[in-house]
């Protein structure tokens, strides 16, 4: 089988950039590859062209586009059999309360909801397929907040991806830096009325073998019908599932 060079060298920049704490020098990909730094630059160049790399002050991280290829992986059977039990759990610390528990993953600056479990009839939108803008939702922070703030801003750079639904949320990139450190502070995220006022979400990423983000699962409610003990019971279940689900995937992927 003849061999394809330029390809394999693609797939170790990925695998490289994935693997790093942050964003690397063109100068550092080139000599952790051992690959000549011209020959780095022309195929960096060419994976930025594609999406697979985003250059952010002079270092280079992954691209949405390598995002995509994590979420779709996410997607596939064995995470979301695996995450249909946690659901479950998640609504019976709800006790009686209509509620909705999913688990979400990121389609560039959207959330993607790929599954869901839920009890009476909530009214709110989250049926599976539906995609709604990752700045407003708790899930799409939470797995924003998971990855490189370089890496966050680069997914959040198009023209649609801050919108205003119900005149709260961030606006811009510098309001939702500030959410997204907090966030990967207390490792999770809430919103409260920024996607349908009067309901509520909290979220926490799963992350793969590498510790990056490929999906969250959370759980939305009546704002009305949670105090904060109750909150911070859901939040440690929502902390325990996607620490299963993490450890899970990290065992499938090594």
């Amino acid at each position: 089988m003849p061999q394809v060079p330029a390809a394999t060298r693609a797939l170790e920049v990925l695998r490289l950039l994935s693997a790093a704490p942050g964003p690397m020098t063109a100068q550092g990909i080139a000599r952790a590859l051992a690959v000549p730094r011209s020959s780095t630059y022309h195929l960096l160049d060419a994976m930025r062209a594609s999406g697979f790399v985003v250059n952010v002050e002079g270092r280079w991280g992954l691209g949405v586009a390598a995002f995509e290829v994590g979420a779709a992986y996410a997607r596939h059977d064995p995470l979301v059999r695996l995450a249909t039990p946690m659901l479950r759990g998640l609504l019976r610390s709800l006790g009686r309360h209509p509620a909705v528990a999913y688990l979400a993953v990121l389609h560039g600056a959207e959330t993607l909801y790929v599954a869901k479990h839920e009890t009476g009839r909530l009214g709110v939108v989250t049926e599976v397929g539906v995609r709604l803008p990752a700045a407003l939702t708790a899930s799409g922070r939470a797995m924003l907040a998971a990855m490189p703030l370089s890496q966050a801003r680069a997914m959040m750079a198009t023209p649609t991806a801050f919108v205003d639904r119900t005149g709260r949320g961030p606006r811009d990139w510098g309001a939702l830096r500030a959410m997204l450190e907090r966030d990967a502070t207390q490792g999770w995220s809430e919103e409260d009325g920024y996607i349908t006022e009067g309901f509520a979400s909290l979220a926490v990423p799963v992350r793969n073998h590498v510790h990056l983000p490929v999906a969250a699962l959370g759980v939305t409610f009546a704002s009305d019908t949670t105090g904060a003990r109750q909150r911070e019971s859901l939040v440690r279940v929502l902390r325990g599932g996607a620490h299963t689900l993490s450890q899970r995937l990290g065992e499938r992927a090594a």
